[in-house]
């Protein structure tokens, strides 16, 4: 009778352990290893964790498939109110949403809780360029639209084609469908493009441009960013300049849509104390990124209007209907 005593109680270890295990703190990356995603998973939830916003590790998850769908409809259909989980995101999540790309998902079932980071979105021009300001490239496009090709590492209707779109509408400017962009392997294609005189500008992340441009190979006409980028302060912003445009690969997080308002709050709470953290800080050096801190509704605002905005351009060019 003491063994299988010994034996029950050894079975209740071993149930509880799982338990525990089975209910710590979860953020998915909805791709390999290495990468954008992989990096807010690994190192936002390490943070946390250092600084006391969370009491135990976060595990990651890898999921890779369809841009980030294959996660998407996991949280959606499988784990819907589960408070203990994080998901990766960034302005490609917003896209693909827009696009209709999650196979008819819409970007109101989960809950965006917020991005504390991103790579900015820039117009470059080869260092020879004409154009000397973001106003100058916008206003050619305007007086005759078959002067001016933009290229980016992106496809047609991709966010580096958007955000040329974006800024040209805040010009004045509709016509897109007449606007000439060259999608690339890559912005360090797009880049040598212009460098070599094939295309006039070049559309893509500041990430993408460093190189080139310390070794003065190319100008930054404006950076789509609310403040000029740390490091980078010469580079003005497109909204110095008039146009009122924000076009970042932000770096954020969301949530299953059916969690309590208090695990959402305390998901933002501890993203907030994340973005204040010299590890943040840190972090965000060491890789390129901006600030960029929207928390909680302000963030879920922005992201409903950048998907709005998205989708209305993505049907005038026809890449939805």
């Amino acid at each position: 009778m003491n063994a299988i005593f010994k034996r029950f109680a050894a079975g209740l270890i071993v149930s509880a352990s799982l338990t525990t295990s089975a209910m710590a703190a979860e953020c998915i990356a909805p791709a390999n290893p290495g990468g954008g995603w992989d990096f807010t998973c690994r190192t936002i939830g390490k943070i946390m964790y250092d600084i006391g916003a969370v009491d135990a590790p976060i595990q990651v998850t890898n999921m890779a498939g369809g841009g980030g769908g294959l996660a998407y409809s996991t949280v959606v259909n499988e784990r819907n109110d589960d408070e203990d989980l994080i998901v990766a995101a960034s302005s490609a999540t917003a896209t693909r949403l827009a696009q209709n790309a999650y196979g008819g998902m819409t970007a109101d079932q989960v809950r965006f809780l917020g991005a504390i980071g991103a790579d900015p979105g820039v117009i470059a021009v080869a260092a020879d360029s004409p154009y000397k300001t973001l106003t100058d490239l916008l206003d050619a496009v305007k007086a005759d639209p078959k002067s001016v090709t933009f290229a980016g590492g992106s496809a047609v209707g991709g966010f580096d084609h958007i955000k040329v779109l974006m800024a040209l509408g805040r010009a004045g400017f509709n016509d897109i469908r007449a606007v000439k962009y060259i999608g690339l392997d890559g912005g360090g294609d797009a880049i040598t493009q212009a460098i070599g005189g094939h295309v006039q500008a070049v559309t893509g992340d500041m990430s993408e441009v460093v190189g080139f441009l310390k070794s003065g190979d190319i100008r930054v006409l404006a950076a789509f960013t609310d403040e000029r980028i740390p490091g980078f302060e010469d580079i003005p912003t497109a909204k110095e300049q008039g146009i009122d445009v924000v076009a970042v690969n932000w770096r954020g997080l969301y949530v299953p849509k059916g969690i309590s308002d208090e695990a959402y709050q305390k998901w933002s709470d501890a993203l907030a104390k994340v973005a204040a953290s010299d590890e943040w800080h840190e972090a965000m050096v060491s890789h390129g990124l901006a600030p960029f801190t929207k928390v909680g509704p302000d963030f879920q605002n922005y992201v409903n209007g950048v998907i709005g905005e998205i989708a209305q351009l993505s049907r005038d060019i026809g890449v939805i209907k």
